[in-house]
């Protein structure tokens, strides 16, 4: 679990983040959104430690990193996984040599075992076989669970996933949802997904936190949200026909059944 309190950034005279808390739980797909320039990144980077606030608390487990040494903080990154939004992978090397570089610089295993763990994490995102192609030679889905792989590597305890769904149609783009959903499960980790993609938001929304300008505005469920009263939520989930018709048709057979 990774909790956050009472956190304040600002940059030069413009305060980014207004005193948020949030609780991002173990074992589901806790979800950051907001519009482009509330806040949410900051959050988000806040949170792995790529800026410090001002003020506040940012635990892991009880650990707050805001406290911690040079040496602390090189333990916890080993503990943490990063799904960044343009895959960022290395293109002069495999599929396979790209899930093996963090296995190679941060663990004392053998090659042999290091190509073994690398495998197993290709094969668990379905891309068995695909070992020995380079990231030009497949598509951005593909680069996408290729990704995916490399950030489970080291077993992390702690996922965070930038926009995972950027540039992708659809499809593909349920697909990456569910395959963070059931990693998120069987491994029990904490999983922090920033996103606009509001499929991923009634899709798998397991904990949402709702960020507007700069305050923690709404935090509750895929469930939840269909029925909150809160009118920011509202215009911004529900801003298409689509999605509004979507909540109608939910709103409509939850009555249905209620009766």
């Amino acid at each position: 679990m990774i909790e956050v309190k009472n956190i304040t950034k600002s940059f030069d005279d413009k305060t980014i983040l207004h005193n948020v808390s949030a609780t991002f739980e173990t074992g589901k797909t806790n979800l950051i959104i907001g519009q482009s320039g509330s806040g949410k990144t900051v959050l988000m980077k806040s949170i792995v430690g790529l800026v410090k606030p001002e003020q506040g608390e940012i635990l892991f487990d009880g650990r707050d990193l805001l406290k911690m040494d040079v040496s602390q903080t090189k333990s916890l990154r080993e503990e943490i996984g990063m799904l960044f939004q343009g895959s960022a992978l290395f293109d002069s090397e495999t599929v396979l040599g790209n899930v093996m570089f963090p296995l190679t610089m941060f663990t004392s295993m053998t090659q042999g075992e290091i190509k073994d763990r690398a495998q197993f994490c290709l094969e668990r995102v379905n891309l068995k076989g695909a070992d020995k192609k380079y990231p030009s030679e497949i598509s951005g889905g593909m680069q996408k669970r290729v990704a995916i792989a490399r950030a489970i590597a080291l077993n992390p305890k702690y996922l965070f996933c930038d926009e995972p769904n950027s540039g992708l149609d659809p499809k593909t783009s349920i697909l990456i949802d569910e395959l963070l959903r059931d990693i998120t499960h069987e491994y029990n980790i904490t999983t922090i997904i920033n996103t606009h993609d509001m499929n991923s938001v009634l899709g798998i929304g397991e904990n949402i936190i709702f960020i507007k300008n700069g305050y923690r505005e709404w935090v509750g469920d895929m469930h939840e949200i269909y029925r909150t009263s809160n009118e920011a939520l509202n215009e911004f989930v529900f801003a298409t026909d689509l999605f509004q018709k979507v909540k109608n048709y939910v709103i409509t057979h939850e009555s249905r059944d209620q009766k």
